[in-house]
């Protein structure tokens, strides 16, 4: 194996944040996989190799195939993810970080909610919300696309299918960014702290509606997974953790595409007139959205064994570093990659992952998605950046503006 050296950027950096695809670009022109210090990782950044390595039969997400229990430990102080006693039961392990046989009997027990067919019954309860959020923005000109429109709709419609109230839906997304906060490189104690407490409140909040659901069961998954808790399908943590998975993976990343996808459709406006021309387009504008600006850019995996891979030895344990973000961006894979492509056909990529830990919501989030920019085509004649600069997340990540303000023109009215 080639000598490791430090990787000389820093993806919390702000230039980071604003565009990280020159580095990705620089990481794809190097030869093999580069180490990345800060994390202890081997970064695979082209699309080949990345598809290489979360499709290896030897690659697992959890540390238990490859540490002992006082290994893991002590990686846990060294990284700061100790002391967290319910960040630990319930999202330090989840169906996310499970493999084997432990991941595909917690994923069949949701798998059937989210299938193209159940995800397409949800299509006129969804289309019905999002009409109410217009019609409640009727008399503005200006909003900010996130927290006015995307932030309401996804975490909602999660919500729903789980059994949670509308009215309690806006308090899940400050526990769901509390938590995930503390998942990228910068794990001070502050973070720490806010993110167990908010772990903690999560958990006491669906006890009191698992104990509801247990009284009175009704037509959500919570009642669901309740039947499968007392089939012996899925023990007390596994049921709060995968609860929390989904509500939490029904937030943040959704929201992240809705307005790094309204924003490219901004920055390329003969895309959005495309869209505007014809509307059978969406629903590969959608899929664009999620390769041009990746909402989850960084995932990691572990071998079991020694491997060969991506043209190199390494030994059990090693952690490979997977960049979704910048595979999606290959131009070996992608003709003219940095270009925003409403028709783009084929577009395979892999924004959602791939194999055992495919994305179990994709259907949902590209449904969620493909109302709400039909719903606004419809409703609005133009559509305007209402900002000089907009400013994206940082961290590894994550990807996603931090606000996006726009100007609403309507269709003149007789």
């Amino acid at each position: 194996m080639s000598t490791a050296a430090s990787l000389p950027f820093q993806p919390t950096s702000a230039e980071f944040a604003q565009d990280p695809h020159p580095f990705y670009a620089d990481l794809r022109a190097r030869e093999g996989l580069t180490y990345f210090e800060d994390f202890d990782v081997w970064l695979a950044a082209r699309f080949d190799d990345v598809s290489e390595i979360v499709m290896h039969e030897k690659m697992v997400r959890s540390m238990e195939h490859v540490a002992s229990a006082e290994e893991i430990a002590d990686q846990k102080r060294a990284g700061n993810w100790h002391d967290m006693p319910h960040h630990s039961r319930f999202v330090q392990f989840s169906l996310l970080d499970s493999d084997g046989d432990v991941h595909d009997r917690l994923r069949k027990q949701v798998f059937k909610l989210f299938t193209p067919v159940m995800v397409n019954n949800l299509r006129d309860d969804i289309q019905t919300y999002v009409d109410g959020l217009f019609d409640s923005l009727s008399d503005r000109q200006e909003i900010d696309f996130i927290e006015d429109l995307a932030a309401h709709v996804p975490g909602h419609i999660i919500g729903r299918i789980l059994g949670v109230p509308d009215e309690d839906c806006p308090q899940l997304r400050i526990w769901s960014e509390n938590i995930v906060q503390f998942f990228d490189i910068d794990r001070s104690d502050d973070r720490k702290e806010l993110a167990e407490r908010n772990t903690t409140e999560f958990y006491q909040y669906l006890q009191d509606l698992k104990a509801k659901r247990e009284a009175a069961p009704e037509d959500d998954l919570l009642s669901v997974m309740i039947e499968a808790e007392r089939h012996g399908h899925m023990n007390h943590d596994e049921l709060f953790s995968t609860a929390m998975l989904i509500l939490m993976a029904g937030h943040g990343s959704t929201i992240d595409v809705l307005g790094s996808g309204m924003h490219a459709l901004l920055k390329f406006p003969g895309e959005m007139q495309r869209l505007r021309d014809d509307p059978t387009l969406m629903k590969t504008a959608v899929q664009e959205m999620f390769r041009y600006e990746s909402p989850l850019p960084f995932f990691h995996r572990y071998c079991t064994k020694d491997v060969e891979i991506c043209g190199q030895n390494y030994p059990k344990g090693t952690k490979f570093g997977v960049l979704y973000g910048s595979a999606n961006r290959d131009p070996k894979q992608f003709p003219d990659a940095d270009r925003f492509d409403v028709g783009r056909s084929p577009n395979w990529h892999i924004a959602f992952g791939r194999g055992a830990h495919f994305c179990l919501g994709n259907h949902l989030a590209r449904l969620d998605m493909d109302i709400i920019f039909t719903t606004l085509l419809k409703r609005y004649r133009s559509v305007e950046l209402a900002q000089e600069t907009v400013t994206y997340k940082r961290g590894l990540s994550v990807r996603g503006p931090e606000a996006l303000k726009i100007r609403l023109h309507p269709h003149q009215t007789v």
